[in-house]
């Protein structure tokens, strides 16, 4: 039986359009309208109908680190993803030696694999940042640990079946010796090529673009900067159309004049992103990022015991209201984090109301707070309903 959601407002593309209405039956959309609510609608009183929010980049949330997680764990994530928005993510694991990032990466589609149907956010797959990294621009990364993407390396990603068919995206640092035939292989067998944490040149990045890389992982973070001669990774990802911009909107990493900046240059592909780390939705406290420590404090900005910035406590939801708060359009600041992330994965039937896409909804207040949360079809998140914990030692994310 169809079930139809009928709302005052609705992003529809990147413009927010209404009153409008999304029929919905097997879990997908089967017809968007506008004007007056059909009878037997479910009627939202008020606030913006959206689609789930995909985040790309996510190492972690509430206490659970994806490079140490178990089933226990990535159900306690994805549980808690949804009071965010979040419908779809992608775990990330950074930089290990490549034995260890694919027993952590299996580890995590065995995880991905034991979720039941209807208990929130879902997967897409998995997420490799390093170690195929610039030692110059490691950040919290293990500079140790980074290797060259020679052949050998890339094969060992490749060859392997069950990573091959789950690997979404590989952040990496063009200009490291064999760098763009790496990339040329990688996005031959279907993979997204990020440039991050990389000392590349303006040129090195306009030909890691020529290979085929369609991302920048966390702008302007752990990259070579921007110069007014030497434009480095950001000022030839701002101009160079190939590019998603991927961008921690936490206000700590990117300040909000920058913010504003990188809208006003490229705001259609920008890409929000957490970069969130265990110690998301969680109290301050010691937690972990790919197996080392990291302390949240009360500033809520996760950092090594050296004081680098090691990811975020950032929520998608929060990202986006930043952005709003510095003077993006609401409609922009939800399509950078709806269709555009969604995009640059491949994945059309997700970010978007539309016929045939995924019925992954979001419900908002006025406030641009998640009030109802829709997963294939079913609600995972309500508000109004209380939460139970998770599972034990894990919390919801906060809100």
């Amino acid at each position: 039986m169809d079930a139809v959601v009928a709302a005052p407002r609705a992003l529809l593309g990147r413009t927010i359009v209404g009153p409008a209405s999304v029929r919905i039956r097997d879990g997908r959309i089967v017809e968007v309208t506008t004007g007056e609510a059909p009878p037997g609608a479910e009627v939202l009183s008020d606030g913006l109908l959206t689609p789930g929010l995909v985040d790309v980049q996510v190492n972690g949330a509430v206490g659970v680190d994806f490079a140490e997680v178990d089933a226990a764990g990535m159900r306690a994530v994805a549980q808690a993803l949804p009071s965010t928005g979040v419908t779809r993510f992608l775990p990330t694991l950074i930089t290990a030696p490549v034995d260890v990032v694919l027993r952590q990466a299996r580890a995590v589609l065995a995880a991905s694999a034991a979720l039941p149907d209807g208990v929130g956010a879902r997967p897409l797959g998995v997420h490799l940042e390093g170690p195929f990294l610039s030692p110059k621009r490691a950040g919290v990364h293990d500079p140790s640990f980074m290797v060259e993407p020679g052949p050998d390396q890339i094969s060992a990603l490749l060859d392997d079946d069950l990573i091959r068919r789950a690997l979404r995206m590989v952040t990496m640092a063009p200009e490291q010796p064999g760098g763009f035939e790496a990339v040329r292989r990688l996005v031959e067998a279907g993979v997204l090529v990020a440039v991050g944490h990389s000392d590349a040149t303006g040129e090195q990045t306009r030909a890691a673009a020529d290979a085929g890389a369609r991302m920048v992982t966390h702008l302007f973070n752990a990259q070579r900067p921007l110069g007014h001669r030497e434009p480095g990774v950001p000022g030839v990802a701002l101009v160079d159309e190939r590019f998603t911009l991927g961008l921690i909107a936490d206000l700590a990493h990117v300040g909000p004049d920058v913010c504003r900046l990188v809208f006003n240059a490229a705001g259609a592909r920008v890409a929000l992103v957490t970069d969130a780390v265990a110690a998301a939705g969680m109290p301050p406290g010691r937690y972990h990022l790919g197996g080392a420590d990291v302390l949240l404090t009360e500033d809520g900005v996760p950092r090594s015991p050296e004081g680098t910035i090691a990811g975020s406590a950032l929520t998608l939801d929060r990202a986006v209201r930043n952005i709003v708060s510095v003077g993006v359009p609401v409609a922009d600041a939800l399509a950078s984090a709806t269709i555009v992330p969604a995009e640059v994965i491949g994945e059309s039937g997700l970010g978007r109301l539309a016929p045939g896409a995924v019925a992954d909804l979001v419900w908002w207040d006025d406030d641009l707070r998640p009030r109802k949360v829709w997963v294939d079809g079913q609600v995972v998140f309500d508000a109004e309903v209380p939460v139970a914990p998770v599972a034990a030692g894990y919390a919801t994310a906060g809100r």
